[in-house]
């Protein structure tokens, strides 16, 4: 005789749709969410144009709402289903989810005139919807672990930089000085820093020949500047890639969220939990 499985509960089936892909309802859901995400965002810019809110406020505000109800379920629904809820509240996804959700609520407490302007910028924060548009980029978590890894070089890349930027601009608002709009040494810092990164706003240039020289210098070590980093960040994603198993399944763990990787994975690699018991 066959071994029955066991019953899974509705806490199982639960997080198997809101926090896998590898079941068709799972998809479905993360597709609906998509699209929920998108046009939530899209609100939020058209309540911006003034004429636009003006004429559909009231189905804008009733969108909102159904948007605000949809996400406060979908939170609730991650925390519930989730063994250790504190690691969800408290990691990144959950703050974002926290943040994109509370603004509309916000609005039941500041209704006084003097609290208008606080309000307007709270419902700022609903923009944060967008970044939960992070879990539906398949290599998002390769970039993740890639910029993890490179953290520390690219920190020592920008200290040096930091260090070359005080330097010529400590330099150069000796060639130039207050007379040619190098007013002092932080002024002449900001234009070397934005001169470096190639922005160029043009409010202040060098006037003198030797400082039309070190700008020039600055300017080509710019264009190195950028490639330097995105060097390092690409070496490390490439390295990545290659340690990574290609069983991607698209499961998570029941216990604290983690992305399941291989498809014969018994225990969660970052709390160890048993996959088996789910």
């Amino acid at each position: 005789m066959k071994e029955e499985k066991p019953h899974k509960s509705w806490k199982t089936k639960i997080h198997e749709v809101i926090y896998g892909t590898h079941t068709p309802a799972g998809r479905l859901f993360d597709i609906i969410l998509l699209i929920v995400i998108v046009y939530s965002v899209i609100i939020v810019m058209l309540e911006s144009l003034p004429r636009f809110d003006i004429k559909y406020h009231r189905f804008l505000d009733i969108s909102e709402w159904v948007v605000t109800i949809l996400f406060s379920i979908e939170y609730i629904l991650r925390i519930v289903c989730i063994k250790k809820p504190s690691k969800y509240i408290f990691s990144f996804f959950g703050i974002v989810d926290f943040l994109s959700t509370v603004p509309k609520y916000l609005s039941f407490f500041l209704v006084g005139s003097q609290y208008l302007t606080a309000f307007r910028a709270l419902r700022l924060l609903r923009v944060f919807r967008i970044l939960k548009l992070v879990r539906f980029v398949g290599e998002s978590n390769n970039l993740i672990r890639a910029l993890s890894a490179s953290r520390t070089k690219i920190m020592v890349f920008v200290f040096f930089l930091v260090i070359i930027s005080v330097l010529l601009g400590t330099t150069m608002y000796l060639i130039e000085g207050p007379e040619h709009g190098f007013n002092s040494i932080p002024h002449s810092v900001y234009w070397t820093i934005v001169t470096l990164t190639t922005v160029g706003y043009g409010d202040i240039s060098p006037e003198t020949a030797l400082g039309q020289i070190i700008a020039t210098v600055i300017m080509i070590i710019g264009y190195g500047v950028i490639a330097v980093p995105t060097g390092i960040v690409s070496a490390e994603y490439a390295s990545s890639k290659k340690k990574l198993p290609k069983e991607d399944i698209g499961r998570s763990c029941t216990d604290c969220g983690t992305e399941i990787l291989r498809a014969d994975a018994h225990y969660c690699r970052k709390c160890g939990h048993n996959l088996g018991e789910d």
